[in-house]
């Protein structure tokens, strides 16, 4: 059984940070790329990061290019996400998700390419 477990969201002012992480388990982390997601109140939910299986690519939304570090480690079967210089309109829930990928450089940004999520972990960021 595949289970994706987000931690450490929470409250945060604007232009601080904050580190989200998700623990994989249930499948062979190295053959899925993962990604980060989020779902704002009202919205449909987005792309935000990705990270390659090797982890040597990245691709990140346009709205946190340069603020937002994407990483992983594959012994731990964990992916993190850095989030720096927040603001208030990334208050969300942020998802974490796997996606099967036969290339190891792929880095797919679409969510009908992930079967898998977490159940999200909230982050609000206060003006």
């Amino acid at each position: 059984q595949v289970q994706l477990a987000e931690s450490g969201g929470g409250l945060v002012q604007a232009g601080g940070s904050l580190r989200l992480s998700c623990a994989a388990s249930g499948l062979t982390f190295s053959r899925y790329a993962m990604g980060w997601f989020r779902q704002a109140p009202g919205k449909e939910r987005e792309f935000v990061a990705v990270i390659s299986r090797s982890g040597n690519s990245t691709d990140y939304a346009d709205s946190v290019k340069g603020r937002f570090t994407i990483s992983r480690d594959n012994a731990k079967n964990t992916v993190s996400l850095q989030m720096n210089s927040l603001k208030p309109e990334a208050t969300a829930v942020y998802y974490c998700a796997a996606s099967l990928r036969v290339l190891l450089q792929s880095t797919p940004v679409h969510i009908y390419e992930y079967g898998y999520w977490g159940q999200g972990t909230q982050v609000t960021v206060s003006s």
